[in-house]
């Protein structure tokens, strides 16, 4: 087994809605996440005739940005799908789809992007009702309880910590290998679409930010503080920042306020979306009883896996944290069909309560732990595909 992509996803759980003639399916992701691996099992077995190629590819580059009907007649016409990995690197690729959706109505368009800086800036506008979006992250909960026991992944709790949940981690029996493997991951692929895409100039201050946005998960963040530590204005640290998170590295949680006197209504706590690359980027792989934050990794990890899981079920959630100016907080707070939840995360259960204030004011909320994480995220996941049978283990330790 060369990797985690044997682990079924989510979003397989409805292949045909991948494949829409007239429509460009886009698939947003971080750099080795299974996009590409992904893409090749959606096209595997389709019938008819199937195009596929990569934007890093000079020859179609060279054919898309020609911009001629007969040039794309004569290399596109003939084929039921036409499938693009990595788009983000082709010039415009916005125009070039828009152009293809119309000449060939009747042919599908699957494509994907690992940077929705590099992409979407110039899809969205070009492709305004012709396109559907979907983000793949890492693998979630929700895929592994569909080939694993609740309780084979509740003992594997510490090492999804600290290794994360990228496809490839999960190919290493060891931990010498998964730290390698994230440690390469770090060092080749994190930064590369910014640096390369967005011209950064300044990539140790980068790097930088991002370690600190690390030792600051659970906690909100001072863009002031961050600027005089790195030695950078304010703004060049939200730009970057920004691009960080439309890169798939960090994800961003606002406060949340209905305007109550008492509440903080304009910080943000920053999460990393996998725990592994957190780890990382601190270099930190320590078994939790020799790690002094270990409740803010679990806070990260169930962050994420909420987050999977209703963007697996497409609720346009939201996401907030809550704090009021007498530090009463919850962890997360999630607007969904029309409902605020509010969420409670504790690794070590026994002080945990609900704020007297948040219940008073909107109602009960529920605290997540290692023993009811899996329960919670049951009912998220209904809407995938059933259990599978002959359920195989994993290689975490």
């Amino acid at each position: 087994m060369n990797s985690g992509d044997w682990i079924p996803r989510l979003i397989e759980r409805s292949p045909e809605s991948m494949f829409r003639p007239g429509k460009v399916v886009l698939v947003y992701g971080a750099r080795r996440v299974g996009k590409t691996a992904l893409l090749r099992r959606l096209l595997d077995g389709r019938t008819g005739s199937v195009f596929f190629s990569t934007g890093e590819d000079a020859d179609l580059a060279g054919i898309l940005a020609s911009r001629k009907i007969e040039t794309y007649r004569l290399f596109f016409q003939n084929y039921d799908i036409i499938a693009i990995d990595e788009a983000q690197y082709l010039p415009e690729v916005g125009r070039s789809l828009k152009m293809l959706v119309d000449l060939f109505p009747d042919t599908s368009f699957l494509v994907t992007g690992s940077s929705s800086f590099g992409l979407s800036q110039t899809v969205s506008e070009p492709l305004t009702g012709r396109s559907v979006v979907h983000t793949l992250y890492p693998i979630s909960l929700g895929e592994l309880l569909a080939i694993e026991e609740p309780l084979d992944i509740y003992r594997r709790f510490e090492s999804l910590l600290l290794y994360g949940m990228y496809p490839e981690v999960f190919a290493y029996p060891d931990v010498a290998g998964k730290v390698e493997y994230l440690t390469n991951l770090r060092n080749s692929y994190l930064y590369r679409d910014i640096l390369m895409l967005e011209r950064v100039k300044n990539s140790q201050k980068l790097q930088e930010i991002v370690t600190l946005l690390a030792l600051q998960i659970g906690s909100e963040v001072s863009l002031n503080e961050i600027a005089t530590t790195v030695g950078l204005a304010r703004n060049t640290v939200e730009r970057y920042i920004d691009l960080l998170e439309k890169s798939f590295v960090i994800k961003k949680l606002p406060a949340f306020s209905r305007n109550l006197r008492k509440e903080i209504g304009k910080s943000a706590k920053y999460y990393f979306l996998d725990t592994g690359v957190r780890n990382a980027v601190i270099n930190n792989f320590n078994r939790l009883e020799l790690r002094n934050d270990t409740g803010a990794l679990w806070e990260n990890f169930v962050v994420m896996e909420m987050l999977k899981a209703h963007e697996a079920r497409q609720t346009g959630a939201r996401f907030w944290f809550w704090r009021t100016y007498e530090q009463q907080e919850m962890d997360l707070v999630v607007e969904s069909d029309g409902a605020i939840r509010g969420y409670e995360i504790k690794w070590n259960p026994r002080k945990a309560r609900i704020p007297k204030v948040w219940r008073e004011t909107y109602g009960p909320g529920e605290i997540i732990t290692r023993e009811n994480l899996l329960q919670i995220l049951q009912p998220l996941r209904r809407s995938g595909y059933p259990r599978q049978d002959g359920h195989r283990r994993l290689t975490h330790p």
